[in-house]
């Protein structure tokens, strides 16, 4: 069941001193995020570098959107220790990028400081507070060795689904291409004051920030997709609609999703979404390339550990027999393997 209260944030409480956020990973998301909550009053300080930062510092961040353009200009730095301690630390950065950010997180920390983890698949801290026969449980796949947990720690965390789309067209300039909407929720599915407070400023930047009982609906929801069309789109070097397109890829689609439903329900979690109408969401959106496909094509690491190692890790958990998704991991780690690789060298 969800819980909306970010009317409740607006009306219940306000802030005598505006919040301080840092922006870890200042890149197309982060950097929206930090525009639209610098225009609301917050205190906020963009952590990037190179070009962008360099824009950003001269310029500040030029967003621009169906909504309407604007030009924010929060502080921009690449050292976290001129920003020192924070409210909350806005991570942008790829979930694969978690387990090293200690040197940009710690510096931004006091004892109440919340992370922000805007992050697609499944989460490191995702059995954190959650009860049951998996309390406590530590996922390899996203946590190895515990060394997210060891460096963000799951009690700081608050999960964050972003259902946004934005890119970076030029340094220091964020195109807005549609949606405003970050959930939010804690761990252990309390409404706590620190995610409404975050809330307020986020809805007060025009954004929407919903603070939802649990968190993990959302989750498997945003995941449907990207599980899916994210390592097809790589493996075919094609976009979400020529994949609908496409009677065979659909038909994988459809089988992987609902396979990924099996496991979300073996671990507790019923999300209200039918296959077929996430599938139309998809095919809505058009010959869009997904994230992973763009970043093979960018020669970055490709960010699947969070998307689908993690469900064949929660699926052999709960004994849930996923071929599908097995198959098309298979795939798709020799590919994020090879795609790293130096040219001629053995993976």
């Amino acid at each position: 069941m969800f819980c909306r209260l970010d009317t409740l944030a607006r009306s219940s409480h306000r802030t005598e001193s505006p919040v301080k956020v840092a922006v870890v990973g200042a890149g197309a998301i982060g950097a929206y995020v930090g525009a639209a909550l610098h225009r609301a009053g917050a205190d906020v300080h963009l952590i990037a570098r190179g070009p962008h930062l360099a824009a950003m510092r001269r310029d500040g961040v030029r967003v621009l959107s169906p909504r309407g353009d604007f030009t924010a200009r929060p502080a921009a730095t690449d050292d976290p220790s001129e920003v020192g301690p924070v409210d909350y630390v806005f991570l942008g950065l790829k979930a694969n990028s978690y387990a090293v950010s200690g040197p940009l997180v710690h510096p931004l920390m006091h004892r109440d400081t919340a992370v922000i983890a805007a992050q697609n698949g499944i989460p490191w801290w995702y059995f954190h507070g959650l009860g049951g026969p998996y309390t406590g449980r530590r996922l390899h796949s996203v946590d190895p060795a515990g060394s997210v947990s060891a460096t963000l720690p799951p009690e700081r965390a608050i999960g964050c689904v972003v259902y946004a789309a934005t890119e970076i067209e030029a340094p220091g300039v964020v195109r807005h291409l549609e949606g405003t909407r970050f959930a939010i929720g804690e761990p252990d599915r309390t409404v706590s004051r620190r995610c409404l407070d975050f809330s307020e400023a986020m809805v007060a930047g025009g954004l929407k920030c919903p603070v939802e009982s649990d968190l993990r609906n959302d989750i498997w929801i945003k995941l449907l997709g990207n599980i899916s069309f994210n390592p097809i789109s790589a493996l075919a070097r094609a976009t979400m609609g020529q994949i609908c397109r496409h009677p065979d890829t659909r038909a994988l689609v459809e089988s992987m999703m609902r396979e990924t439903l099996e496991v979300a329900a073996a671990v507790g979690c019923r999300p209200e979404i039918s296959v077929e109408r996430r599938i139309a969401g998809a095919e809505r959106v058009g010959d869009h390339k997904t994230s992973t496909l763009q970043d093979l094509e960018k020669g970055k690491p490709l960010e699947l550990d969070v998307l689908l190692a993690a469900v064949v890790e929660l699926a052999e958990l709960a004994g849930t027999p996923v071929p599908t998704l097995r198959a098309v991991h298979a795939l798709a780690d020799l590919l994020a393997t090879t795609s790293s690789a130096p040219a001629g060298s053995a993976p």
